[in-house]
């Protein structure tokens, strides 16, 4: 966890606090910006209308988005029942303005343009690292094509 502490402090905390974006929620959690833009896209989807997996778009993978969702559920950002990711307010509160910052951003109705807050996030599917390319007329295991 990334957090800067002192922009959680009560001069800086003002204001930015009137104007919450998920991008600022995903930076305390991630440092990595690719990390940090697939939270912050997941967390505004679910914050939207719920968030099934099977919704999620074809540019972040299905594990990928299940492992940032779950960790979403354990930090207490989201809920999830009945196979939809929510919004809850069931966050812990060790650091009060961080919680007073994410209950901001859930209550405000502002579109967040999330590829200006992350413009080095790279976007999309990773290319298959490893492995090795099969040649014609190569068999895999037990003969089979």
């Amino acid at each position: 966890m990334g957090i800067k502490y002192w922009e959680f402090e009560d001069a800086p905390f003002k204001d930015k606090v009137k104007n919450p974006k998920a991008a600022e929620i995903a930076r305390v959690f991630f440092d990595n910006e690719t990390e940090a833009y697939r939270f912050a896209l997941l967390l505004s989807m679910a914050k939207k209308q719920g968030l099934r997996l099977k919704d999620v778009p074809k540019s972040i993978p299905i594990a990928t988005a299940k492992r940032y969702l779950d960790y979403a559920v354990q930090i207490g950002l989201l809920k999830h029942e009945n196979a939809v990711y929510e919004v809850t307010d069931r966050y812990s509160k060790p650091f009060k303005n961080i919680a007073a910052y994410i209950k901001a951003w859930m209550e405000s109705n502002s579109e967040e343009d999330l590829e200006v807050d992350f413009p080095n996030a790279k976007q999309g599917r990773q290319e298959k690292r490893g492995g090795r390319a099969k040649k014609d007329g190569e068999s895999g295991p037990a003969g089979i094509p």
